[in-house]
């Protein structure tokens, strides 16, 4: 860390800093509490003070990740009219905040729902959990202004739009990294999520799901 960047930021931003550095670049499971204190400038006893633990830095850093995007998602929502825009420029948000915090990135898509040896089994931070409330209230709205198919729940089409998203991400990622066969741009990700979105858009139902329960299909 440059010493410029020690002037500047405080103790704990520091902190923050290093342990995002070396949790993409080692993995969680292999940075260290002291490695993190060494690379800020800092003692094990600052960090265990600002985060009370590994895990609990690694939250802070989904948390404080997802509520800068999600400052961004809100402002943007606020200014669109149409509900049916307003989940494709959430994306294009979310997007443009990988790409401009590719750290962020890697540890969202690798860590974020990794099981842990100790301490909580998921990282589900407060800041994803919001950015979660804010897409389900733009389905909802859809849904009441008839946007959105009757005949599908508002979170069943939360879960697989942002299920399909993070698939996409994570796999384009492992391309780069370790030569998995997905070779498409993510700039064609906004493209694609407007498309399955729009698969669930309008219509009329075309099954009836109490039928289908009482019949024993899925």
């Amino acid at each position: 860390m440059k010493k410029s960047d020690s002037s500047i930021l405080s103790s704990r931003d520091r902190i923050l800093k290093a342990a995002k550095t070396l949790f993409a670049g080692k993995g969680y499971e292999q940075a260290t509490t002291s490695a993190i204190a060494r690379l800020a400038g800092t003692s094990e006893t600052q960090l265990l003070k600002h985060f009370g633990s590994k895990q609990g830095l690694l939250d802070a850093i989904f948390t404080t990740g997802w509520k800068e995007i999600l400052g961004d998602a809100e402002q943007t929502v606020a200014n669109l009219q149409s509900p049916s825009e307003k989940l494709p420029a959430v994306v294009r948000i979310v997007l443009k905040g990988f790409e401009v915090d590719p750290e962020l990135k890697m540890l969202i898509l690798l860590e974020g729902r990794r099981i842990r040896k100790s301490g909580p089994a998921l990282a589900l931070s407060e800041g994803f959990l919001a950015f979660v409330r804010l897409t389900d209230e733009i389905l909802n709205e859809m849904r009441d202004k008839g946007i959105l198919r009757p005949d599908v729940h508002p979170q069943a089409v939360r879960s697989a739009l942002m299920g399909m998203l993070e698939g996409l991400l994570r796999d384009s990622l492992l391309a780069q990294k370790a030569g998995y066969p997905a070779n498409y741009s993510t700039r064609e990700l906004p493209w694609m999520f407007e498309l399955v979105l729009s698969c669930f858009a309008g219509g009329s139902p075309t099954r009836q799901p109490v039928e289908i329960a009482k019949s024993g299909q899925t």
